[in-house]
């Protein structure tokens, strides 16, 4: 029985919510904890990091308990709820600092708060996306469900990209640091909110509609099964290395415009350069994707992407050298290579990974749509993680940083300083995803043709045994 709009609607819409949390977390708490409360920045790169080690033992064990999950609502969403109730409110935490803490004090409390909110968000994570091959019958629906979901996640993305320079402004009810500080604390409160009600929506419409039932693994033997997939392997180094190039960016972007192009004006540039680039990436998911894909295959359509995202960057990098950095119109141009491409590439990795599931079972004997999609959930914040100790780093080295002690207006940093933070959010990237297509293009297998044949065998397998 194929999904019903409600169904597909309502999956979606978790999407929403979901990776709205995420990017808030991902593009803005090193600002808000270097820039505004003054840790210093390779002690938050370090504390991001870390966590992201933590996460390697974490997320593949959150996929066993999923696994072994049986509840009359499923295994997903009992997860999916609590996992998203805890997380929105440590959401709210670690954007509500108390200002009493500094020092030490305040760096254990971004540590700690930070970690758990990994753990939660993992909770949540890995039974979303490992219900897609549970209740979608493989091919075209599929790809379309996993498709649709990245769309949204990229709705959900885009509009904290755009808008929270200007909404913490707004909330805050001003420009100095107290009021930033004020506004994340309150942006944090409304988002966390918003994310309980859309999951919600989202576990009381879906249900599970087919379900291998199989051994429940070890830690162990799931460690095994993901070394033995070698083509989820290859899909989760090509993922590391495209979001950490993303993630670079993102973190670099608000400091490039408040102190590269700087300016009084900087919020409503970077509000305008991002709603310009969070519109393309939408656009890249929900219409460059599919239309693409009547033209490309997959894997085609991931080597156009791979170029169009590295000649955006180059684009960008070379404008560095010029005025035209100045002009945000001008940045349109890099913008628009490096968001569409970002945008179909967050489809087509999913759409790889579930893949990968079926790869597995007809290779492995197991069907571990939690345990393959815990590792999408580790790699995509172990991006995060690299690309926030990456920025610290050029941060620290090129003392980009603004004085918290004082409400001073924001002044530009040296030539020096802003060549550095020109290059480390281009170079950096360039060479990640040269990377990612070198790796991609010798071990991937799994195109169009070689999928319909392993569910095809698959589905004789499974007559057989019964």
């Amino acid at each position: 029985m194929k999904l019903s709009f409600r169904e597909k609607a309502s999956y979606g819409i978790g999407a929403v919510g979901k990776d709205m949390v995420y990017m808030l977390s991902a593009s803005y708490i090193l600002y808000y904890y270097q820039d505004l409360l003054g840790v210093k920045a390779v002690t938050m790169g370090i504390i991001l990091m870390a966590a992201r080690v933590f996460d390697a033992f974490n997320d593949p064990i959150m996929g066993v308990l999923v696994a072994k999950t049986k509840t009359r609502w499923g295994k997903f969403r009992p997860w999916l709820l609590m996992g998203t109730l805890l997380n929105a409110v440590l959401l709210y935490l670690m954007f509500s600092a108390p200002l009493s803490l500094e020092g030490k004090s305040l760096v254990a409390y971004a540590a700690i708060v930070y970690v758990m909110w990994g753990v939660t968000y993992t909770m949540m994570d890995i039974p979303y996306w490992s219900m897609i091959p549970a209740f979608t019958r493989g091919g075209k629906e599929r790809e379309g469900l996993t498709g649709l979901a990245r769309s949204c996640a990229g709705v959900g993305s885009a509009l904290i990209s755009i808008f929270t320079v200007m909404l913490v402004q707004a909330l805050g009810g001003g420009d100095k640091k107290a009021n930033e500080i004020e506004g994340f604390h309150m942006l944090a409160l409304i988002v966390a909110g918003i994310f309980i009600l859309f999951i919600l929506i989202t576990c009381l419409n879906i249900k599970e509609k087919s379900n291998v039932d199989m051994e429940t693994p070890s830690v162990g033997q799931m460690f095994k099964a993901l070394v033995q997939n070698d083509q989820a392997m290859t899909v989760v180094v090509a993922i590391v290395l495209i979001n950490c190039a993303m993630y670079i960016t993102s973190n670099l972007v608000i400091y490039f415009f408040k102190y590269a192009i700087a300016g009084n004006d900087w919020r409503a540039k970077f509000t305008l350069f991002f709603s310009f680039g969070g519109g393309i990436q939408i656009l890249g998911m929900m219409l460059f994707y599919p239309l693409l894909r009547k033209f490309f295959s997959t894997k085609k359509v991931f080597y156009v992407c791979m170029l169009a995202e590295m000649i955006g960057y180059g684009v960008l990098l070379l404008l560095t050298f010029t005025p035209a950095m100045n002009i945000v119109y001008v940045l349109f141009v890099p913008a628009f290579f490096i968001f569409a491409a970002s945008g179909v590439l967050q489809v087509l990795t999913t759409v790889f990974l579930a893949n990968t599931v079926d790869y597995g079972e007809l290779k492995n004997d197991r069907r571990d749509e939690s345990v393959i999609f815990s590792m999408q959930t580790f790699v995509v914040k172990l991006a995060s993680g690299l690309a926030a100790l990456i920025v610290s780093i050029c941060l620290s080295v090129f003392h980009i940083s603004s004085d918290t002690s004082t409400d001073t207006v924001v002044k530009a940093i040296n030539a020096t300083s802003k060549m550095g933070l020109c290059m480390t959010m281009t170079i950096l990237p360039i060479l990640g995803l040269i990377i990612a297509t070198i790796v991609f293009r010798k071990h991937f297998m799994l195109d169009e043709k070689k999928v319909e044949e392993i569910v095809s065998q698959i589905k004789e397998k499974r007559g057989a045994s019964e």
